[in-house]
């Protein structure tokens, strides 16, 4: 399966391209969000800020969001998952409005969170399929869902309780980086690319 990868003009795709093809994809890196539309499969890497990421997203915001919204298989990583939210504390610019809520920067002395944390409450099928439980961050900033009910697996750090994974259908948004989780990381993007294949 072709796996469109959206670069937003900033930072290094190769280990999320590296870890796309090891699970089974083929990577596709396209700067254009316009051929976004139709992928077969999208992933929002966690590469860049917020406003900057809207910027390049901001001609064509509304045909995206609107694939996203009517099933394109979708895959956010950190900024990634924060872009399908409606707008950040990290600066001005427009999310793709697919989950409703803020992102909001952590509340946390030691900022950003960089290095493993763990899962908790993990009930996602690409979680549980992938065996997922330590992962990856490097994060300053956190979505803030206005319904709770798309969070299938939370995390903390320093006392601040975020959501760790959500999920709406076939879009799922992820705060962690799978491609930098090891082996359990790879299954997670696997699951992935099997389920957008079905």
């Amino acid at each position: 399966m072709r796996v469109t990868i959206l670069d937003y003009g900033v930072g290094n795709l190769h280990s999320l391209t590296k870890a796309i093809a090891v699970a089974g994809g083929t990577p596709v890196v396209v700067a254009d969000p316009a051929q976004a539309v139709n992928a077969e499969a999208l992933v929002l890497p966690g590469v860049g800020a917020f406003p900057a990421a809207a910027d390049r997203l901001a001609s064509a915001r509304e045909p995206l969001a609107a694939a996203v919204r009517g099933g394109l298989p979708t895959l956010g990583i950190c900024l990634g998952m924060q872009l399908l939210f409606d707008e950040s504390d990290e600066g001005p610019g427009a999310g793709l409005s697919v989950f409703e809520g803020r992102v909001e920067r952590l509340r946390a002395e030691c900022v950003p969170q960089i290095g493993w944390n763990t899962l908790d409450e993990p009930s996602d099928t690409l979680v549980e399929e992938s065996r997922l439980r330590a992962v990856y961050y490097a994060n300053s900033f956190v979505c803030r869902p206005r319904n709770l009910s798309i969070v299938t697996a939370w995390c903390e750090h320093e006392g601040d309780r975020f959501p760790a994974v959500v999920r709406r259908g076939r879009t799922v948004g992820v705060q962690f980086h799978p491609e930098k989780s090891s082996a359990p990381g790879v299954a997670l993007l696997r699951s992935f690319i099997r389920e957008a294949a079905a």
